[in-house]
């Protein structure tokens, strides 16, 4: 477990990590990263655009094609 204290960047508040932590999300200075809550709390994850795109994808095929979903749940 690591503590890690949050700071004021100009009007936002950030989050520094270390380097260590930098090296095990595989990211870097000016990367983009994903925040997903889970049951647990919240998981940092470095961006995986084509795990994006297939969320996406998820998401709008559950929105189509929700009163069937419904259904097939019951």
């Amino acid at each position: 477990m690591k503590t890690l204290k949050l700071t004021s960047i100009g009007n936002s508040t950030g989050l520094i990590l270390p380097k260590e932590l930098l090296e095990k999300l595989r990211v870097e200075k000016g990367d983009t990263v994903t925040v997903t809550e889970t049951p647990r709390g919240l998981e940092i994850s470095g961006y995986d655009e084509k795990k994006d795109r297939q969320l996406e994808m998820a998401e709008k095929i559950m929105r189509d094609n929700r009163n069937l979903l419904r259904k097939l749940a019951k």
